[in-house]
């Protein structure tokens, strides 16, 4: 998992709305689910500093167009993209909360409904 400060550093809220928005239907519910469970636990005021730069971290690479594998590739485009956001998860997993887990599902709700 990236956790270095040129991930942090590309991650910015404006970015993030927009590759979500952009690209919710090609990326899926599986990919989305967890960036935004952490982007929900991330403004929580209670999630320690740690857990909110891994999470940005994550977040930035996922929203980073420098990528290991580009996310215009077909059927594999977002597996980095998920594998760097499940490991974040796990990382993190005792900071995301119900109420991040009901927002995250809410909002994919409205996409994919």
């Amino acid at each position: 998992m990236p956790n270095d400060d040129r991930f942090s550093a590309s991650y910015s809220d404006d970015s993030f709305w927009d590759k979500v928005k952009r690209y919710a239907k090609s990326a899926g519910e599986e990919v989305l689910e967890p960036a935004l469970k952490m982007y929900y636990a991330a403004l929580d005021a209670d999630t320690p500093s740690w857990a909110k730069a891994t999470i940005f971290a994550a977040l930035g690479y996922f929203i980073s167009p420098i990528d290991a594998l580009p996310d215009i590739t077909p059927v594999v485009g977002y597996a980095d993209d998920l594998g760097v956001l499940a490991a974040a998860v796990a990382a993190t997993a005792a900071n995301i909360k119900d109420d991040h887990v009901a927002k995250a599902k809410e909002t994919l709700k409205h996409w994919f409904a």
